[in-house]
């Protein structure tokens, strides 16, 4: 049993060692926000941040967060909307909206670890996010609205995070 951090609240996982962390978010938690795309870590539908970084949680077993800090898009904005989610809403970025979750999550550890990224930083990272509406002009369009936006570190506070 894997114990760690979501969104600022201490968790332990009740399953197997080596169960995806996709689906101890989803079934376990309930925060179904993070989702299933492909299983095999090439749709990007996952991604959550481990420590800051994105990861593919499809890939990602429970046992490899142990005491680490995991935010999901539920959690991405605590005490507020993020930069992000702004931006995605300001350039109409979703069209079906299935893959942003995954697609902000890994725009918002881009502009974490690069606030000001190039077009082709921008592509670099967020190249594995895949779209199947093909709405990546858009996408580029709010990762860039984004890294424009002032920078604030949105504290998680517990009683903010869905249980």
């Amino acid at each position: 049993m894997a114990k760690f951090r979501v969104n600022g609240r201490q968790v332990e996982a009740s399953g197997p060692d080596d169960a995806p962390l996709l689906w101890v978010l989803r079934d376990e938690l309930g925060l179904t926000g993070t989702k299933f795309g492909c299983g095999v870590g090439q749709c990007g539908a996952c991604t959550v941040h481990v420590g800051g970084q994105a990861v593919r949680s499809c890939l990602t077993p429970v046992s490899a967060v142990e005491g680490l800090e995991i935010t999901t898009i539920e959690g991405l904005g605590a005490g507020g909307i993020h930069p992000v989610q702004e931006a995605w809403v300001e350039a109409q970025a979703p069209q079906c909206g299935y893959c942003q979750s995954g697609q902000i999550m890994q725009a918002a550890a881009l502009l974490s670890a690069n606030p000001k990224p190039t077009d082709a930083e921008i592509e670099a990272a967020m190249n594995g996010n895949l779209c199947r509406c093909m709405a990546y002009v858009r996408i580029r369009k709010a990762v860039k609205l984004a890294a424009a936006k002032p920078r604030r570190k949105a504290a998680v506070r517990p009683s903010e995070v869905r249980s």
